[in-house]
């Protein structure tokens, strides 16, 4: 446990969420408390963790989250390590919100050229209810960019995916593949979009639509028994689509095998997602925080075969570098564990002095360009 790694998470405190200012010393190794010499506060070492005010040692509650992170059902968890079913639960929203917090904080806060994007939606039961769950991956490193969660399968939905991707995205040529949902042409239209500024005119600015943005839509149907594919392009030029294919995926023509794959990946490991199951969940917030979970577990701390790099070693020949889709983001440089993950501490945003009437005082103005900048 080195002080140095760790920063103040009172909120009131101006050095909150910075590293490496000196100001974190040991309070108890015991007790796991550190000390901060601004607020003059003490604060345990597992705050803004997963294991915040747990008394289940944290190498079990790992356990028991990659169990079920893997397609392990509740009701296994429970008899193989006797925990009450609402107490592994608890851990399991615990783990969401944490993985949550530490997506958006490397993935969403980031805006990267994602050069294609694939986008579908996966049909889950729960008891007594359907939910959808709308997805999103960038094809060249296979980073799974987030989901929305909704009972209904309409255009809000559609909407709050687009306006993910369109937070996490800059203004760069862009292919968007999606199936044959026409609530995605027109919530990719709406969101792609920025306002030109007014100059001090009053009045709603004019929304002026991004170029070089793409759309593309694969249908499937049957026909005679047969599957037949339809392979649409909605908006922009063929020529600058095959471009951006190239670009991401190195050969092929348009698809959406990749975010089909990654579909998958989530039917596989989490045990309310399979077609066929008796392990359903009981509320749309259980599947959101397993999606987080799932998510980092895929981005952060597995491997991708597809992604593995060449390396030369001279006379010797070369060898395969793992990477995964984190590493391949440029996000991390190495793969994270399991523990790693859960015990990451999302720094929390910066003091900002309070806002009052009048001039600040002596004091506040040395808080501010200490700690403020």
């Amino acid at each position: 446990m080195n002080p140095q790694e760790l920063f103040c998470p009172i909120w009131k405190c101006p050095a909150r969420g910075q590293v490496g200012k000196g100001n974190i010393s040991l309070h108890s190794r015991k007790e796991k408390r550190c000390y901060c010499s601004v607020c003059q506060q003490t604060f345990s070492v597992t705050k803004g963790t997963l294991f915040y005010r747990l008394r289940i040692a944290p190498a079990t509650v790992m356990l028991v989250i990659a169990l079920l992170a893997y397609g392990c059902p509740v009701a296994a968890i429970v008899q193989a390590f006797g925990f009450d079913e609402r107490t592994v639960r608890d851990w399991w929203r615990r783990a969401g919100k944490h993985t949550q917090n530490v997506h958006e904080h490397f993935v969403e806060a980031q805006p990267r050229d994602l050069q294609q994007v694939q986008a579908d939606e996966i049909r889950a039961k729960l008891q007594k209810t359907v939910v959808w769950i709308a997805m999103a991956v960038m094809v060249p490193t296979r980073l799974w960019l987030g989901g929305v969660v909704s009972v209904r399968r309409d255009v809000n939905l559609i909407e709050a995916l687009a306006n993910q991707i369109r937070h996490m995205a800059r203004c760069r040529p862009l292919l968007l593949a999606v199936d044959g949902l026409a609530s995605y042409v027109t919530a990719f239209q709406k969101a792609f979009r920025s306002p030109l500024p007014r100059h001090g005119r009053g009045g709603r600015p004019q929304l002026v639509a991004w170029p070089d943005i793409a759309i593309v839509q694969v249908i499937k149907h049957k026909v005679a028994d047969r599957l037949q594919v339809d392979r649409r392009i909605v908006q922009g030029a063929t020529r600058l689509v095959a471009q951006l294919i190239q670009a991401s995926q190195g050969h092929g023509r348009i698809n959406t095998a990749f975010i089909e794959r990654l579909n998958a990946t989530f039917r596989q490991r989490l045990s309310p997602l399979a077609r066929r199951t008796r392990a359903l969940a009981r509320h749309p917030e259980t599947l959101t925080a397993g999606m987080y979970v799932v998510g980092c577990l895929y981005n952060f701390c597995a491997f991708h075969q597809s992604l593995r790099l060449k390396l030369s070693v001279g006379s010797h020949g070369y060898h395969w570098v793992l990477r995964t889709p984190a590493m391949a983001a440029g996000i991390t440089d190495h793969r994270w564990t399991i523990p790693e993950l859960l015990s990451f501490r999302v720094p929390s945003p910066r003091w900002e002095p309070p806002k009052r009437r009048g001039r600040p005082s002596q004091a506040v103005r040395q808080l501010v360009e200490q700690w403020a900048t």
